[in-house]
């Protein structure tokens, strides 16, 4: 049977189960963190306690899997999140390489790849990410299983170009699958799928992310005919788009046979620092925005809006098996 990748090892892609496609466990700044937090307010064994605790929260509610997007940008950090796994074995977790950026690449690349100072040829970026998928993370024997990068809301810069070109040249080489952040209110879905099409990247392996941001079906429609999946990820945002405005355009889709194009998740993690170092922040300022969201409050309104259960099963098992079958 086909495998995917996770952090316990190989897993068949068959019993991943209900998954969320877009969560993350942690998003820091690991400069931040190791000069100003350690000691003030990042306690690690606390944060790895709560984190554990949280997932534990997923499992009971019936989620088998989640994919993780964070990457270099993000401060993914796979041992922590071995530890963390460990403690909740009955979870899959499968992670991501790549680099998220909306603007520059980062300074370790600046001056090296095609067109800088320091020309060697291929983009030495595609070199990482292949390693990430069919070596390993940094010594930890764990293994990435898709591609992340983003284009937000100031669209193609030279460098955000740089990464998309990347990113698609390690898919052509290993196959794995993409996950794009886009900023629907530039529709910039249709900038990804226009440019990785291009770049002979296999769409029906490309989600969307935040696509559900939008509400604009033409725009959804649009992006599901070239094959993408629908990143309806951001459950619980309620300040980009309304849980209730979000059910409503799944079930528009569903109803116009997209079902087998999109897949569900919140964008949320245990701790994020953007929004400061108080752990309450995020909770006041979003207290629909946590993993039992979907769960608890978004698949019954789903059924009453008329989506049925064989279609919750497309969007959470079937969509991504399909994703993660190489």
């Amino acid at each position: 049977m086909p495998a995917v990748e996770t952090i316990h090892g190989p897993a068949d892609v068959a019993g991943l189960g209900p998954t969320l496609m877009h969560e993350h466990v942690f998003v820091l700044g690991s400069e931040h963190v190791e000069n100003y937090g350690t000691g003030d307010w990042w306690d690690e064994e606390e944060k790895v306690a709560d984190a554990v605790g949280k997932l534990r929260e997923l499992v009971e509610r019936g989620i088998r899997t989640i994919a993780d997007p964070t990457v270099w940008g993000l401060g993914r950090y796979i041992p922590r999140i071995q530890r963390i796994n460990e403690q909740v074995p009955e979870l899959g977790i499968i992670v991501a390489t790549g680099i998220y950026t909306y603007n520059d690449v980062p300074f370790q690349f600046h001056h090296r790849g095609p067109g800088t100072m320091v020309d060697e040829g291929p983009d030495p970026m595609i070199g990482l990410f292949v390693r990430d998928l069919t070596e390993g993370i940094a010594g930890t024997g764990v293994k990435a299983a898709f591609l992340k990068c983003a284009v937000d809301r100031p669209g193609l810069t030279p460098g955000v170009e740089r990464v998309l070109r990347a990113v698609a040249g390690a898919h052509r080489e290993t196959g794995a699958p993409l996950t794009v952040h886009t900023e629907s209110s530039s529709h910039a879905g249709r900038t990804v799928v226009d440019l990785l099409g291009k770049e002979g990247v296999d769409l029906t392996k490309l989600v969307v992310g935040h696509a559900g941001d939008s509400n604009d079906l033409d725009y959804l429609m649009e992006l599901a005919d070239t094959g993408a999946i629908l990143g309806m990820d951001r459950f619980g945002l309620d300040v980009i788009n309304p849980t209730a405005d979000r059910v409503a355009t799944i079930a528009a889709l569903c109803e116009r046979g997209y079902a087998d194009r999109i897949v569900l998740s919140h964008d949320a993690s245990c701790f994020i620092d953007w929004f400061g170092p108080d752990p309450a922040t995020v909770p006041a300022m979003q207290p629909n925005w946590h993993y039992r969201h979907i769960s608890d409050d978004v698949l019954p309104a789903l059924r009453e809006a008329g989506v049925t259960d064989a279609q919750i099963d497309q969007m959470l098992v079937g969509n991504p098996r399909r994703y993660f079958t190489i």
